[in-house]
């Protein structure tokens, strides 16, 4: 469950404070102080809402408030506790007695994070501008030269690996051509010895002719039913 509202809301005024509430308001806490703020409208003859009455006292109507801009010591001890504590205002305020939260806050961002960056100084981070630049761009720079490294090495990878793919070493080249024709093997290998072998062919002279001499043919039988049905054909 989530915490109950202050009041019930029906019959609340809201807007600007009047002169009258203000001083109700006013001798109510001076004569009996700020007990619960829930209880405060009630007890004050007010009809505001719990949270209204605090910040009205808190922020405008309390004794010892301070207005006006801020003095060059609070200013430097405002920037000085920023640059530690960054935008917790109700803590800087408790540094600062007689300045609200809401008042440093809006002097921070309509006077002095101007000043800051005048004067060349980041209000978030309370460092001069142009390391932050130059750290930024070194950043940048070193970050764009190891991408190109990392491509350059990329592509020479790719190139080399494109490379052994489609050259082949000459023990895979001969073992491609085992198990092929004779003939393209010779040629591949320049083999002249080989195609002089394959090319060889007998001479005249070593044909021997005697043991064809002595068979019968058929066109020597005599006779010759083989030629006229070939020629009956025809």
């Amino acid at each position: 469950m989530g915490r109950r509202p202050c009041c019930d809301k029906l019959g609340v005024k809201k807007g600007p404070w009047s002169a009258e509430e203000d001083k109700k308001l006013i001798s109510f806490i001076l004569t009996s102080g700020h007990c619960c703020w829930r209880a405060v409208p009630k007890l004050a003859g007010l009809l505001r809402c719990g949270k209204s009455c605090r910040l009205r006292w808190t922020n405008y109507l309390r004794p010892d408030l301070k207005r006006g801009l801020l003095s060059p010591a609070e200013e430097q001890l405002v920037i000085d506790l920023h640059a530690r504590l960054g935008n917790r205002w109700s803590k800087i305020a408790a540094m600062l007695p007689g300045r609200t939260d809401n008042e440093i806050k809006n002097l921070w961002n309509t006077h002095i994070k101007k000043k800051l960056v005048k004067m060349g100084v980041d209000p978030v981070t309370h460092k001069p501008l142009d390391r932050q630049a130059n750290s930024v761009s070194s950043q940048s720079t070193a970050t764009t030269e190891s991408k190109s490294d990392r491509q350059l090495q990329s592509r020479g990878t790719d190139g080399q690996i494109q490379s052994s793919e489609n050259t082949l070493s000459p023990t895979e080249a001969s073992s491609n051509t085992d198990g092929a024709d004779p003939l393209l093997s010779c040629l591949w290998e320049d083999n002249t010895s080989l195609l002089d072998e394959l090319w060889q062919f007998p001479s005249n002279k070593d044909v021997d002719y005697s043991s064809v001499a002595g068979q019968v043919l058929p066109w020597d039988e005599g006779s010759c039913e083989w030629l006229l049905d070939d020629q009956a054909l025809g």
